[in-house]
């Protein structure tokens, strides 16, 4: 195995890999989509936090060894093919469909593999760092135990104790690995912060997908034409509240740090923070698909139909918790809080009663409006130091 350089960038493979990540993401819309329940909202939850997991252990991963070199590559392909695996699965996580095998067991154990090829491979990428190798073993004797043992007992539940099951998984995962200790090793800032970026993309990527989806099959019109453009630009806000100067500024402290403090901005900034940024983008994606049927007209729905219950929450609640994520990545790093953004999210949850009785295009036309407000205050309101971190003359 070749280790990661400093100079290292996301490399193909990488990008290969998160294209099953695409896939996942559009198969929790769809569960998500399928029953407008709150219990159904948290089933779609508690398989997106498995999907991430997934990603963000083979994230670390690669940015201690090559993903592309040697036996590397091979574990990555055999990760990938779990991963689909346990991405087809998602509408069976929970209930399994007649024929075929048992869903939600495959799903369970096409997890376990991948973690477990992650565990190898971390194992032997810390062969000659004794530093490294106690702290994979610390955090496998309970997150093995935790994430994937309860998960394989939950798909041999039903109901109620099924879903503690997949809360307690997640949960105890997460809290283990936030626990375990900071005696991980980044090699590159560069690559890591690059990695995170790249899966903000991919989930802004199908809140771009989901507004075609919501017009799929409908004949070109002004509403779809105008409603289309006004999903377009809530998912481009998003993208310059993120990528503007923020990313950039979290990657220039997560470079200066060093030891523990180092590991704890990655794991802190990017493992736990970009996870509800994840969560919102794809919550908003329900939100964007459902706003786009009102205005074509499917499913017998009008122009005039206001967005209600679950869809509006989701998109009018996931902006929301997507800037407070922002806030939080922004703050963990350079403690540094962004009134502006908390403003902006107490804003657009304040306004979700005003939204729930206008039609549906006015109710995204006024998100997009307060979106567009905030990044333009911003642009003018921190014009210098904003360019000065554009521009690589901050100092």
């Amino acid at each position: 195995m070749q280790a990661v350089t400093e100079q290292s960038s996301v490399t193909q493979l990488e990008l290969f890999f998160d294209l099953v990540l695409v896939f996942a993401f559009t198969q929790v819309d769809e569960l998500a989509a399928h029953e407008s329940t709150a219990l159904n909202m948290l089933r779609a939850f508690l398989v997106l936090a498995i999907m991430w997991w997934v990603w963000i252990a083979y994230a670390w991963l690669g940015n201690v060894v090559k993903a592309d070199e040697g036996i590397a590559r091979l574990a990555m392909f055999g990760a990938m093919g779990a991963a689909l695996i346990v991405a087809i699965t998602i509408p069976e996580a929970f209930h399994d469909m007649p024929g075929g095998w048992y869903g939600p067991l495959v799903f369970a154990l096409a997890y376990l593999f991948i973690r477990l090829v992650h565990l190898v491979m971390f194992w032997c990428a810390s062969a000659q760092d004794p530093q490294l190798r106690g702290q994979v073993t610390r955090w496998a004797v309970g997150s093995i135990t935790i994430g994937t043992t309860l998960l394989i007992i939950a798909a041999l539940n039903h109901g109620t104790a099924q879903l503690w099951l997949w809360i307690a998984a997640v949960a105890g995962d997460m809290a283990w690995t936030l626990f375990s200790g900071n005696e991980w090793r980044v090699n590159s800032t560069s690559h890591f912060a690059e990695r995170h970026g790249l899966i903000v993309i991919i989930a802004l990527g199908e809140s771009v997908v989901s507004i075609g989806v919501g017009v799929s099959g409908l004949p070109i019109s002004w509403p779809i034409t105008v409603g289309s453009i006004l999903g377009l630009a809530v998912s481009g806000l998003l993208w310059w509240a993120y990528f503007d100067v923020g990313a950039a500024v979290v990657e220039e402290h997560l470079a200066r740090a060093s030891g523990p403090q180092q590991i704890k901005i990655a794991r802190n900034c990017y493992t736990y923070w970009h996870f509800p940024m994840v969560v919102a983008i794809i919550a908003m994606s329900l939100g964007l698909k459902n706003v786009l049927e009102y205005v074509g007209g499917a499913e017998e729905h009008t122009l005039h139909d206001a967005l209600h219950g679950i869809p509006l929450f989701a998109l009018y609640g996931g902006a929301a918790g997507y800037l407070l994520a922002l806030v939080g990545f922004r703050h963990y790093a350079t403690r540094v809080v962004l009134w502006p953004r908390l403003a902006a999210a107490v804003v657009v949850l304040a306004l979700i009663p005003l939204a729930s009785i206008l039609p549906a295009m006015a109710a995204l036309a006024l998100l997009c409006a307060v979106l567009g407000v905030l990044i333009a205050w911003e642009t003018v309101r921190y014009a210098e130091p904003r360019d000065a971190v554009r521009h690589g003359t901050a100092h």
